[in-house]
């Protein structure tokens, strides 16, 4: 870009994804990104606690944008985060990221392998 930046970061408060108002805005907001600039990269980032929800909140924004991507975050207390599977199959993307704590640092490449076996223990 011109301004010499190469990523924006969008939080669109995404565990309201049932209000539809706010699903307008997300499309809008993608709309309006893209006419300054190619969207490489739409990450939908999914809470590992969530469960079920997780899978709608998915379904509902693939809907609305093109997600390229998925980031697993919570993965540092209890939460197990095995909906992911469901929604990676659902959507046919990678998990791409996993955040492991709430620094800036704390987020990581996705690796299959330490994932199951952390979910199966």
């Amino acid at each position: 870009m011109a301004d010499g930046v190469d990523t924006v970061i969008i939080d669109t408060a995404g565990r309201l994804h049932t209000k539809a108002g706010l699903m307008d805005e997300l499309g809008k907001v993608k709309r309006v990104v893209e006419k300054k600039t190619q969207v490489d990269e739409v990450l939908l980032v999914l809470d590992a606690t969530t469960g079920q929800n997780g899978l709608r909140q998915a379904r509902v924004f693939a809907e609305v944008v093109n997600v390229t991507g998925i980031a697993l975050t919570k993965l540092d207390g209890t939460a197990k985060g095995g909906i992911i599977v469901q929604v990676q199959r659902e959507l046919g993307v990678p998990v791409k990221l996993v955040g492991l704590g709430e620094g800036p640092d704390d987020l990581a490449p996705f690796d299959p392998e330490v994932f199951v076996d952390a979910i199966l223990g």
